[in-house]
């Protein structure tokens, strides 16, 4: 029986892979992938690998989550290396302890190879520290979740020292805004919109939490960062390294002044 490594695809940029990702990827037999894995991180794959793609279209899913992991389990019968490639790091928000449970009781052997996640990805691309000490003591990293689930974010782990970091806010960036403002977030609190974190169509929002309402939606995936840390003497700093376009407040990639 083979071995089943569960891979970070990192933000999106190739080169951000970590070195023992790259050299599985030449050698693995199957890739199971995720939708939000760069073309670029693709075709680092082997090219006799048989590559299988396992995401989301549209917010559909192809495959459901035990449909996956009864492939994981079939195809380590079968290959020597079998890869569950997965966007940013496996162990955020990317359901791998379901997979972990299913091949722990296959007495399937696996491995785990973090990434870069994606809120690293993007506060690197704004040139923000999200622990900057002089305006933030923690970081707390959540999804949006909308409807009755919303309810049961902690807003009492929210303070003035911390960086929010909110994975896939999906396309109404009001509601967030209005949610943020629910859990008495103040309407001047700084936001960064990140969408594509690193990779090409990068783009970068510097906005505020009473703002978000009048945001226009930036392409998936996004992310986004709430707190002083992105403050606007951050922007100002971080313009050392990226330059603003002029008027609609979107930085494109790889572009110095």
């Amino acid at each position: 029986m083979g071995k089943v490594y569960l891979v970070g695809a990192g933000p999106g940029d190739p080169e951000l892979l970590t070195v023992k990702a790259a050299r599985l990827l030449a050698r693995a037999g199957i890739v199971f992938h995720d939708s939000l894995v760069s073309c670029e991180v693709l075709r680092l794959i082997a090219r006799e690998a048989e590559v299988i793609d396992v995401g989301k279209r549209c917010g559909r899913k192809l495959l459901t989550q035990e449909e996956i992991n009864s492939l994981l389990v079939s195809a380590a019968a079968r290959n020597t290396v079998v890869i569950r490639l997965k966007g940013g790091d496996p162990l955020i928000f990317g359901r791998a302890g379901e997979e972990i449970e299913a091949l722990r009781d296959a007495g399937v052997d696996f491995e785990i190879v973090p990434g870069i996640t994606a809120v690293l990805g993007a506060a690197a691309a704004a040139g923000i520290s999200l622990t900057d000490r002089r305006a933030a003591s923690q970081v707390v990293i959540s999804t949006f979740s909308r409807g009755t689930e919303g309810a049961a974010f902690d807003w009492g782990a929210i303070g003035s020292t911390t960086t929010l970091a909110l994975y896939m806010p999906g396309p109404d960036y009001a509601e967030v805004g209005h949610r943020l403002r629910e859990g008495r977030l103040p309407d001047d609190l700084p936001c960064v919109i990140v969408s594509k974190a690193t990779a090409n169509g990068q783009q970068i929002r510097w906005t505020s939490v009473a703002r978000l309402a009048d945001e226009e939606q930036l392409p998936a995936p996004a992310l986004m960062i709430v707190g002083r840390v992105a403050s606007r003497k951050v922007q100002q700093i971080s313009n050392t390294f990226w330059r603003e376009a002029p008027d609609d407040g979107l930085l494109p990639r790889n572009i110095v002044s």
